[in-house]
């Protein structure tokens, strides 16, 4: 499903970013916070790697970690800090397996750029930022 709507959201943003220029940033952030909050628990870190942890925010796991497992992960599968939390990397990984890229998440990601929090990857995407 990512991969079907990928081009045509970017289309769409490109299309309204060249009309508009940055006068509907904000409309457009608060809707992709909207969206990628329900669907995916998204913290919009601005830094989005929901396309290769299997549409898992890595910022919901409690030791903010971008690059897997932080090597908390109980034997259940739930996280070390928080013991009533299934590990977020356990299920980025399983994720990643049922997509087509699902090898990019082993890319090494760097850290979290904070200037970029709650700010909208899709915008950069769009304007190739």
């Amino acid at each position: 499903m990512y991969k079907s709507t990928r081009p045509t959201i970017l289309s769409a943003l490109r299309m309204v970013t060249r009309l508009f220029g940055r006068r509907l940033d904000t409309p457009i952030t608060a809707a992709e916070r909207l969206i990628k909050g329900a669907l995916f628990d998204c913290q919009m870190c601005g830094n989005c790697v929901l396309s290769k942890t299997g549409m898992t925010c890595p910022m919901n796991c409690p030791k903010s970690i971008r690059n897997g497992p932080c090597g908390g992960v109980r034997s259940n599968g739930m996280c070390e800090v928080k013991p009533n939390m299934r590990c977020v990397w356990v299920d980025a990984w399983h994720g990643a397996a049922n997509m087509q890229d699902g090898e990019t998440i082993k890319d090494i990601e760097f850290a979290v750029d904070h200037n970029r929090v709650g700010q909208s990857s899709w915008l950069r995407l769009a304007r190739d930022e």
